[in-house]
């Protein structure tokens, strides 16, 4: 007599969980998913972005973002004598000007920094919380939002600029980015966003997918958010690199004048260590960033699940121990800084500064509607990109584009926001990483959700998930590379109309560092490739109209001059054409 076999506690989980009302809103039958999956889709997302904790909050805080002159303190012409004692012939006050706020960077201005750092790191996990939040409930999408990468960096090095040497000051900054995310809204809500969207050529969206895939793993092969194999070169631009930190060095922009004076440029900033001056592979950390590539993609040969992750976890945790050539604590000043921080595990931080801070003395600036308008062009095409490349990966998009959920999840985004720019950061926005969870099963919103819970976890636990090195992160993202590459196939290759503006807008996404570009010169390529053809159809259409006009038919059974063409004249029309 056989017995039953019983199904495992997670398969009765994941049937009451489907059955449930929980289940039933967010579809999770219907879309041929688990709960169990979505958490693991969910948690391989945020661990894939779990980066943006650190690296934003370090992007703005370049800024100077609330920080002043007035926060410098006055200092002694000697540095080792205390300001008390600054007294005699020899020694004299330091009052503070604007140059307090660069190197040798003031110690008050500094301290100033470091509690914006932390300010920072907080608004990004509530506005990331809340935009997931937002996604997760109403459009019921896998798909996770943060603050932007490259939006930051073109909000605090271009915008404000280093340490506030930019055209507007912070503040201003982010009431720019609320006004934009206000019209953002409204483009959204009124349904124009959809429609502008709609207008992007069908090769340059389909194009679009994979060069975020290219893009993603552009990323995950530099040194800041990946690991380190690519760097610069002075004769090539990209070199192969993966050099150890001491052969890196950093390079800073220059102007030379007339008299051979060479001097950094104003707002100029110093890069991170991109150029390897030897050494070349030998980097520790790269070879362990390769151990986790190693560890995913056979996990992915093999159809594992969760295979994302446990790449992430391994080189995290082995990059946890100090004294080794490829721990994330150093023993250097940051590093010790990090690991004193790091050990903390626990760190409940309010925010002080940068919530609430926007200002809007400056609207009456040019500067202030050059950014605003550069936000809202760069959200209108990257941000509506990002999302619909997303819903194509996953499988949602019809034959027209279109997918289910796609009104709420616009305005899940552009509501985002507005509350990111409440709280003091910079454009929030639906992240290419959810790739990640959606590689992983991801299927509706309840992975969002579990994003959004995993940022409620980093309100307290920020110390652990800000200590994920680049090179865990970087394997993840060259992975979800290979994956999105495989919209290509439905490009017609033989059709260059459509082969040019797909191939360009796969090229420029990694090589102008952004997505907006890419599709800027995809769309302007398409344009001009069609356009004669376009022409050619109008002429064609108004001399088909003239002629019509002067054969002396009757359309509709009314004269002809009331300008609206009979059926058979459409017929006739066609034909004219198709010859």
């Amino acid at each position: 007599m056989e017995t039953a076999v019983r199904p495992s506690p997670l398969t009765r989980l994941n049937t009451i969980v489907g059955k449930s009302h929980i289940g039933k809103h967010f579809k999770l039958n219907e879309r041929k998913t688990t709960f169990t999956t979505e958490l693991r889709a969910g948690t391989a997302t945020f661990l894939t972005m779990a980066y943006i904790l650190a690296v934003n909050a370090s992007i703005l805080s370049d800024s100077g973002a609330t920080c002043s002159i007035s926060d410098c303190i006055p200092l002694c012409s000697d540095p080792t004598v205390t300001l008390s004692n600054c007294i005699g012939p020899n020694l004299h006050l330091i009052i503070p000007n604007s140059s307090c706020k660069f190197p040798p960077i003031n110690p008050g201005y500094a301290a100033c920094l470091d509690k914006v750092r932390k300010d920072l790191i907080v608004a990004t996990v509530a506005s990331s919380l809340i935009g997931c939040v937002i996604m997760g409930t109403f459009a019921n999408l896998p798909l996770a939002l943060a603050p932007g990468m490259g939006m930051n960096a073109y909000f605090a090095y271009t915008v404000v600029g280093f340490h506030g040497s930019g055209s507007i000051p912070y503040e201003s900054a982010l009431a720019a980015v609320f006004v934009e995310g206000m019209l953002f809204l409204l483009i959204s809500a009124v349904g124009l966003r959809a429609k502008l969207a709609k207008l992007v050529p069908k090769p340059v969206q389909i194009s679009s997918s994979a060069g975020i895939g290219l893009f993603l793993a552009f990323i995950g092969l530099q040194n800041n958010e990946g690991i380190g194999l690519i760097g610069y070169s002075s004769s090539t631009l990209v070199t192969l690199a993966a050099c150890p930190e001491s052969s890196r060095v950093s390079l800073a922009p220059v102007i030379v004048f007339p008299n051979g004076t060479v001097s950094l440029l104003p707002g100029g900033s110093a890069s991170g260590e991109i150029m390897c001056v030897g050494n070349r592979m030998a980097s520790p950390t790269f070879w362990l960033g390769v151990v986790g590539f190693v560890i995913i993609a056979y996990c992915l040969v093999k159809n594992v699940k969760g295979a994302m992750i446990y790449g992430i976890v391994f080189v995290t945790a082995v990059s946890w121990f100090r004294n080794t050539q490829v721990t994330a604590f150093p023993k250097t000043p940051a590093g010790d800084s990090g690991y004193a921080y790091f050990k903390k595990i626990v760190d409940v931080h309010k925010i002080r500064s940068t919530a609430g801070a926007l200002s809007f003395s400056g609207i009456n600036k040019p500067a202030f509607w050059e950014a605003l308008v550069t936000f809202l062009y760069v959200d209108i095409l990257d941000t509506t990109g990002t999302l619909y490349s997303m819903a194509r990966f996953a499988g949602f998009t019809d034959e027209n584009g279109d997918f289910e959920g796609q009104y709420y999840a616009m305005m899940s985004d552009a509501a985002s926001i507005v509350v990111g720019s409440l709280l003091g950061t910079s454009p929030v926005t639906t992240y290419i990483e959810s790739s990640t969870g959606i590689r992983e099963g991801g299927r509706t919103g309840m992975t969002s959700l579990t994003v959004a819970g995993y940022f409620m976890v980093a309100f307290f636990f920020t110390p652990l998930l800000a200590s994920i090195p680049a090179w865990a992160v970087g394997p993840p993202l060259i992975l979800v590379g290979v994956l999105m590459m495989r919209s290509v196939v439905e490009i017609d290759w033989e059709d260059m109309r459509q082969a040019i503006p797909a191939f360009v807008t796969l090229m420029l996404m990694p090589l102008t560092y952004s997505i907006a570009y890419g599709l800027i010169g995809g769309i302007g390529t398409y344009v001009v490739l069609n356009l004669w053809d376009w022409v050619e159809g109008v002429l064609g259409k108004y001399k088909i109209l003239k002629g019509a006009d002067s054969s002396g038919c009757v359309i509709n059974g009314s004269a002809r001059g009331n300008g609206v063409i009979g059926e058979s004249n459409v017929v006739e029309s066609r034909k004219v054409l198709e010859v």
